[in-house]
């Protein structure tokens, strides 16, 4: 099973769509362009403490369908790990996205990209939740195989 069939099934009408985001004052502002390459919500400990929320929706592209334009100047860069590398904005605090290198996405926070379409289809980590979410998607104990996690389920 790959992780586009476990996480949603594309329509092609977004292959063509350019959506714009922002953080939360508007100096930074960006592009997503095509479709995601998964899209869902994360339930571990870092994206909850990062996000200040129980669970984080999650939207992974790749890099060359994010641009940054407007405010690149105003964007910082904090890293817990290096496997992520979190983006928010020096002028609000708002958080943006996280590049992840190792995996060749970047997380493009649902929220920051108010017109886009979110389809989640898969909670990750959810072993870590603190809010039990009974929606009929395939909770996943830590990540997919290919994303380097042991790919096993878990119950809702």
């Amino acid at each position: 099973m790959t992780v586009a069939s476990e996480v949603h099934s594309t329509d092609h009408a977004l292959e063509a769509r350019t959506y714009a985001g922002s953080c939360f004052c508007g100096a930074v502002q960006f592009t997503v362009s095509g479709e995601p390459v998964a899209m869902g919500y994360c339930h571990c400990e870092s994206c909850r403490s990062w996000a200040a929320a129980p669970v984080n929706a999650f939207t992974l592209w790749k890099p060359e369908a994010v641009k940054v334009t407007r405010g690149a100047d105003k964007i910082g860069t904090f890293n817990k790990t290096p496997r992520s590398n979190r983006k928010w904005c020096k002028a609000c605090g708002g958080h943006i996205f996280t590049e992840h290198p190792g995996l060749g996405v970047i997380d493009v926070y649902a929220a920051a990209i108010p017109e886009f379409p979110y389809q989640p289809g898969v909670h990750v980590n959810y072993q870590e939740t603190k809010l039990h979410m009974k929606d009929g998607l395939p909770k996943m104990k830590d990540m997919p195989k290919e994303m380097g996690g042991s790919g096993a389920g878990v119950a809702e």
